[in-house]
C-alpha cells in the first residue's frame, strides 16, 4: 500500500460510518500500585504509560491483563531491532553456551575485539582510520562525562559549550549541559568551571525570529564571533557539545548547512566537536549516524542506547588527537558487558546486511507523509520535522497569539490528551519538547510499511477524540 492510498486518507465520513474499536481503560493493578508506593518519586514513564508489561516481541508489548500495544517508544529508540529479535536472543545465548566471562572489566576477549571491528566498520573512514574507544560505564551519561573528561584533558581547557534544547544524561557534569531547567533547578551549581549555551537551530521556533537560511547564517555569525571576540567574556571552550538531533528536546533536526559550518567554526578554533549520538545513531535517521547527513567528521561521537543490542553499554568514540589522559582517567566496574557486545554485534552486522538505513528512511517518510495529510484537517498539528524514524509533532494552539515567525503557541495542554487517546487504542508514545508539547516517534526500525499505517490510522483517531474533549 502507498502512502498516497493509506489508511489514514479515507475518514469514516468519506466511508458513511465510524469503524467499531475498542479502547483500553486502565485501572491501577497490584504492581502498578506496589510500583508506586515502593519506587522512587523521581520515577518518570509510568506516570504517562501506567503499564506493567509482562512480554513482548518485535514492535508489541503485551501487559499483564493481555492487552497488546505497539511501542513506538522502543526503550527511548533502545531497542533498533525491537523486542526480542532472533539475531539478538542468538547472541545472548551463544555467549552463555561457549561459557564465555560475563563481566571482564576491561579486558579483552573475542566477543569484545569483534564488537570494536564491527563498530568501526561502521564510522565513516576519515574517522575510523584514526580511532580511540573507551568503554564507559553502561549508560549514556557516563559517556558523556567520559568525553567532557578527554576534551577538557586533551585541550587543557575547562569550558564547554552546549545549546538549548541539549539533553545529554542526567549525572552531574552531563546535567550541566541540559537545556531543560526544570531538573537543575533543585541542585544550584553544577559544572563548577562553566557551561555557556547557545542557541540551537530550531527552525520553527527561530532564537533570532528568523528562519531558514538567514537563522542559519545568524546562529554561526553569533557562535563565530563569540569564540574570537576578546570581549565576548567567554573563555575559549575545551569542547561543543551538540546532538544532530535534538531528542527530549523535541526532535528538532540542525541544519544540515548550519552543521558544516559548526565543524568548520571549532575546528579552526582548536576547540573539540562533540556529536552525541545517544539516541540517533545506528540507523535511527536514516543514516548510521545522524552527523553523516552533513558530511562530517566529529572529533568525539558519544554512543549507547542501540549500541548494546537492548542491554546496558556506552562508549565513546575519539579522534587520535585527544588521547592525552593517563590510566585510570576513565573507568567502570560494569564496562565489560559481554552479552551487551556480542548483542550489538549482531545488531550492528543486521543492520548492514538488512540495508535498515535505507529503510528507516522510506518508513520515516511515509509516517512523515501520513501526518502531513493529518494536518490538513488538524490545525493543532503545527511543526512535523525530524530524520528517519526520528520524528516529531509539534502541537500548537490554532487560537493563540502568533510568534515572531507567525506559529502558534505550544499546545501543552493537548498532547497528553493525545499520548493518553493514543495508550487507549494500543499504541505507545512519548512527549518531549518544550512544555511537553511534541509527539514523539521512536519506533523499532524493522516496523513495516502496513505497521507505519496502522500507527498514523490510530495516532489520527487519538487526535481526533482528544481535540473533541478540549
Amino acid at each position: 500500500m502507498s502512502v498516497a492510498t493509506s489508511q489514514i486518507e479515507t475518514s469514516p465520513a468519506e466511508t458513511g460510518h465510524e469503524p467499531a474499536e475498542t479502547l483500553y481503560q486502565f485501572n491501577e493493578s497490584p504492581l502498578l500500585a506496589r510500583q508506586s508506593r515502593q519506587e522512587s518519586n523521581a520515577r518518570s514513564y509510568p506516570r504517562r504509560i501506567p503499564l506493567a508489561l509482562k512480554r513482548a516481541k518485535g514492535l508489541y508489548v503485551e501487559d499483564v491483563e493481555g492487552r497488546r500495544f505497539i511501542d513506538c517508544l522502543a526503550g527511548a529508540g533502545t531497542l533498533a531491532l525491537g523486542h526480542n529479535h532472533p539475531v539478538v536472543i542468538e547472541a545472548i545465548r551463544q555467549v552463555l553456551a561457549d561459557e564465555l566471562p560475563l563481566h571482564t572489566l576491561d579486558l579483552t576477549t573475542p566477543v569484545k575485539d569483534r564488537f570494536v571491528q564491527d563498530l568501526f566498520g561502521l564510522l565513516p573512514q576519515a574517522l575510523a582510520a584514526e580511532a580511540k574507544i573507551q568503554f564507559c560505564g553502561p549508560t549514556g551519561t557516563d559517556a558523556v562525562e567520559a568525553a567532557l573528561k578527554l576534551a577538557r584533558t586533551a585541550t587543557g581547557r575547562s569550558t564547554v559549550l552546549s545549546f538549548a534544547g541539549g539533553y545529554h544524561g542526567m549525572s552531574q557534569g552531563a546535567l550541566s549541559l541540559m537545556g531543560s531547567l526544570g531538573p537543575k533547578r533543585p541542585l544550584g551549581a553544577l559544572l563548577s568551571n562553566g557551561v555557556q549555551f547557545m542557541p540551537f537551530p530550531y527552525d520553527y521556533r527561530c532564537p533570532f525570529g528568523l528562519g531558514g537560511a538567514a537563522g542559519v547564517k545568524a546562529n554561526l555569525s553569533y557562535l563565530e564571533n563569540l569564540l574570537n571576540d576578546p570581549e565576548a567574556g567567554v573563555q575559549l571552550p575545551a569542547a561543543v557539545i551538540v546532538e544532530a538531533v535534538q531528542g527530549e528536546g523535541g526532535v528538532i533536526p540542525a541544519d544540515i548547512e548550519w552543521l558544516r559550518g559548526l565543524r568548520r567554526i571549532t575546528e579552526k578554533a582548536g576547540v573539540a566537536l562533540i556529536v552525541d549520538e545517544i539516541q540517533s545513531g545506528f540507523a535511527r535517521t536514516g543514516k548510521m549516524f545522524a552527523f553523516e547527513h552533513a558530511g562530517i567528521v566529529p572529533d568525539v561521537v558519544v554512543l549507547s542506547k542501540a549500541i548494546g543490542g537492548s542491554l546496558p553499554l556506552a562508549v565513546v568514540v575519539y579522534r587520535e588527537w585527544l588521547d592525552k589522559w593517563q590510566p585510570g582517567a576513565h573507568a567502570g566496574t560494569f564496562r565489560g558487558n559481554q552479552m551487551a557486545m556480542a548483542a550489538g554485534s549482531a545488531v550492528m552486522r543486521y543492520l548492514v546486511e538488512h540495508k535498515v538505513c535505507e529503510h528507516a528512511a522510506a518508513m520515516g517518510e511515509r509516517l512523515s507523509e501520513h501526518l502531513r495529510l493529518l494536518q490538513r484537517d488538524f490545525p493543532q498539528l503545527g511543526d512535523i520535522r525530524g530524520r528517519g524514524l526520528m520524528l516529531g509533532v509539534e502541537l500548537v494552539d490554532p487560537q493563540g497569539a502568533p510568534d515572531a515567525l507567525g506559529h502558534p503557541p505550544a499546545f501543552a495542554r493537548l498532547a497528553p490528551l493525545v499520548q493518553r487517546e493514543c495508550l487507549k487504542r494500543g499504541l505507545i508514545l512519548e512527549l518531549g519538547g518544550r512544555h511537553g508539547a511534541v509527539v514523539r516517534f521512536l519506533p523499532p526500525l524493522v516496523i513495516t510499511a502496513a505497521e507505519i499505517d496502522r500507527v498514523a490510522e490510530i495516532f489520527g483517531r487519538a487526535l481526533a477524540a482528544a481535540t473533541a474533549a478540549l
